[in-house]
């Protein structure tokens, strides 16, 4: 098996492609799509979002210091594409995509009622890097819809349609390989049972 060897770059794929929400106080909301986003702590729940900062969004962040992330389903897909090629600097993008600002809890910015789970969050530190600006915010509260919810309160994440983004590329999340910790649990014998049908 032959391998190149390439000048570096971000080829760390498949990664969320999300839509950032903001606003400044009597201003239009304005969405940004971003495909570095990440999760950077459990306790406290802590995101970060990387973003040029030449972006319509980034002085708003900046200033405001708050934000919304939207997790984009396969129905979102074309909105996120056109948030993330449009500034907000030209165009309404909230109107153009027929979207709707949602309020949301701990943060004076909205949230995309479209989306299926959206985290608001307030920065705690800028940290320039290079291309882009990374901004280490703190996760304030969480919005999920309820028709993702079952009888018993549990939520249903993964039957939302979840798109990724990959080299350029939009995809949905295809089939389940596992859960984790499955590889060190013990098989259940009816499983292997079921399994051979």
């Amino acid at each position: 098996m032959s391998r190149q060897t390439w000048k570096p770059g971000n080829m760390l794929y498949p990664v969320p492609a999300v839509m950032v929400s903001c606003q400044r106080p009597g201003e239009k909301p304005n969405i940004l799509t971003v495909a570095w986003a990440g999760t950077v702590c459990s306790d406290p729940a802590m995101v970060s979002v990387s973003i040029r900062p030449e972006r319509y969004s980034y002085d708003i962040i900046k200033e405001t210091g708050v934000f919304a992330i939207n997790l984009v389903t396969a129905d979102l897909t074309r909105a996120a594409d056109y948030c993330g090629v449009k500034s907000g600097r030209d165009v309404d993008k909230f109107r153009e995509m027929k979207l709707t600002p949602v309020e949301l809890s701990g943060i004076d910015a909205p949230g995309i009622n479209e989306s299926p789970l959206i985290l608001a969050c307030r920065v705690k530190e800028i940290k320039k890097l290079g291309t882009h600006d990374m901004f280490l915010a703190e996760v304030v509260s969480v919005s999920a819809n309820e028709d993702y919810m079952d009888e018993t309160g549990k939520f249903h994440l993964n039957d939302t349609d979840l798109m990724a983004y990959s080299h350029g590329e939009y995809f949905t999340l295809g089939k389940r390989l596992g859960k984790f910790g499955y590889s060190v649990r013990k098989t259940d014998k009816r499983n292997k049972y079921r399994n051979r049908k």
